[in-house]
């Protein structure tokens, strides 16, 4: 299952590390990825596969919650076939 996800911030060193490394040992493939920094404010836009993942994607989203938490991070995961019915036209 493909979802999307969006991480932003105040820039620092260390948001791409920590964001993919926590994917990568929950098994999550980044299929796309894309960032940048805006007047100091980072924002980052994944597209992640988690049908490679042993994990549920609750298990994903509370993980990716916590991680946000402790570290100030905003982020957000969304399943790509919810994101792609909110946005039809």
């Amino acid at each position: 299952m493909k979802a999307i996800m969006t991480v932003t911030a105040p820039d620092r060193v260390g948001i791409i590390a920590s964001v993919c490394t926590l994917l990568a040992s929950m098994g999550v493939n980044i299929l796309d990825i894309n960032q940048t920094v805006m007047d100091g404010i980072f924002t980052m836009t994944l597209l992640v596969d988690t049908s490679t993942s042993s994990h549920k994607f609750d298990e994903i989203k509370s993980a990716l919650t916590e991680r946000g938490e402790s570290e100030k991070l905003n982020i957000h995961i969304q399943r790509a076939d919810i994101f792609n019915a909110m946005h039809r036209v």
